[in-house]
């Protein structure tokens, strides 16, 4: 426990050792805040070690009537409803912890059902992971804003400082899955020996070339051996038990007590029901939809577009894990680097940067022809869309925990509802529209996002919204000059 201590400290950049040169046991709150953040953090890096690389995988590999791409449509249309209706209920009901943990089983549901995939096995898991999508979110992000507040607090420190720092490290961990998850599914696909086989005039269908009913050579996305797709998913199943076990054994339930007093008071249920519904009364949260959606919709054509009709068309199926290990290394890189660097620089100046990053990205796409011989290039683009992904993940997120801490349950289950409208958006487009068409929409829902966000930010900057801290403190004072009156009232009556 002592060893665990120090390399907390060591990651929290704080001092050690007092002036006797002996260990400082009054570390162990800090070390206790930041082991919650790895716990929570590591969790995510097991569970979507599985769930996020069936995503990049279901477009490529379940091809058969289209199930694939149908069941992550599916999905993220149950994500939704459950940001709508259940997210803010079962969080306050559960609390974060279990919640996260209830949530990390419907991912498990999800990769058993990916063993015999079809109309019967992957719609059903697809709903159910889609409803436990959105209480895992929006109860980690709840979790880790309630967590930075208390140990800036502490620390006398910015709130919105440590809960960016908080966000990195999560994304850091959790972006760094598409790493490893992707390497598994390249290593255990590498051992099919069928060749792939692509013709120039298959290559010519290939990116901007594809219109979506428009099908790609039957080689270059055969279905790998049965024993190889059960391998990787037992190795799935297996990693996203052990993310449950970790986060139910190690993570520090540090809203037991709101959770009690939720269960204790008879609030309406309708009331905690309609809750992401009322969120929306507020108009910096209906200028934060296009972004949210836009981060859905970016990913979804990364995980959908890219990997089909670039990587899988040119490449083969076998190539998809390898160029997604590109997105996931700089993504989980920069989301640590934004999280420590946002305090200097402020959120505006990463988003600009995000901006013009995918920007550029989304023209390069535009004018690409795909090809064999140009290797290098299908890691490139990965890669500079990892490093917006990882500015509109870490940023969002703290700006969401900053603008609406009173609010936060119901704030980041919106955050999720829209991210999944932009998903479905994405995946349901996918099959009726030429990539072309998809690139141009995204690069118009990018500028409109992009506008809308920096006239948030400028609010933000004219009229800051108190910390929760402020606004308890002002509370009291109200009602304790409340009370100083009435006071006053009774002794000039009795006078």
């Amino acid at each position: 426990m002592k060893l665990l201590r120090v390399a907390l400290c060591f990651f929290n950049h704080k001092q050690m050792f007092n002036k006797n040169n002996t260990f400082h046991i009054t570390t162990e709150k800090v070390g206790r805040s930041m082991k919650n953040v790895l716990v929570v953090s590591f969790g995510f890096l097991l569970l979507f070690t599985a769930t996020g690389s069936l995503l990049n995988l279901q477009s490529s590999l379940n091809t058969e009537e289209g199930v694939g791409v149908a069941s992550a449509s599916v999905q993220f249309a149950s994500i939704i409803l459950s940001s709508m209706f259940v997210a803010p209920l079962v969080i306050k009901y559960l609390g974060c912890k279990w919640t996260i943990v209830a949530a990390m089983g419907c991912n498990v549901v999800y990769t058993v059902g990916n063993f015999y995939p079809g109309w019967e096995t992957l719609l059903p898991t697809s709903i159910i992971l889609g409803f436990g999508e959105s209480p895992l979110w929006s109860a980690t992000s709840t979790y880790l804003t309630i967590n930075g507040r208390k140990q800036a607090e502490k620390d006398k420190k910015k709130n919105q400082d440590v809960i960016n720092q908080y966000f990195g490290i999560l994304f850091l961990l959790y972006q760094s899955s598409a790493v490893w998850g992707n390497l598994m599914s390249s290593i255990v696909f590498g051992q099919d020996s069928t060749s792939v086989n692509i013709s120039e005039s298959d290559l010519q269908f290939c990116g901007v070339g594809s219109c979506g009913n428009i099908s790609e050579a039957p080689s270059n996305s055969t279905r790998p051996p049965e024993r190889l797709v059960h391998t990787l998913m037992g190795c799935y199943v297996g990693v996203g038990v052990l993310a449950m076990l970790l986060v139910a054994v190690f993570l520090d339930n540090i809203d037991r007590d709101m959770t009690l007093e939720f269960r204790s008071n008879k609030e309406p249920f309708c009331s905690t029901f309609l809750a992401t519904f009322k969120q929306l009364n507020d108009r910096r949260q209906v200028f934060l939809i296009p972004v949210t959606a836009y981060i859905g919709l970016e990913l979804g054509f990364l995980n959908g577009e890219y990997t089909k009709e670039y990587v899988t068309c040119a490449l083969g199926l076998h190539f998809v894990g390898y160029v997604m290990i590109c997105f996931g290394a700089t993504s989980s890189l920069f989301s640590y680097a934004f999280g420590r660097l946002s305090q200097y620089s402020g959120r505006v100046a990463l988003f600009a940067l995000a901006t013009t990053t995918q920007f550029t990205c989304i023209l390069g796409l535009l004018f690409w022809r795909p090809h064999p011989d140009q290797l290098p290039v299908f890691f490139v683009f990965p890669a500079l869309w990892g490093l917006a992904d990882a500015v509109w993940q870490t940023q969002t997120n703290a700006l969401y925990g900053v603008l609406f801490h009173g609010q936060k349950e119901a704030a980041f289950a919106n955050y999720r509802l829209w991210e999944a409208v932009g998903y479905v958006i994405a995946f349901a487009c996918s099959r009726f529209l030429c990539v072309n068409t998809k690139l141009y929409i995204l690069m118009g829902v990018l500028l409109l996002s992009v506008t809308l966000c920096f006239s948030v930010e400028y609010g933000e900057y004219i009229s800051p919204t108190p910390s929760e801290d402020n606004t308890s403190d002002t509370k009291l004072e109200i009602k304790s000059t409340e009370l100083n009156e009435d006071n006053d009232t009774e002794c000039d009556k009795v006078l």
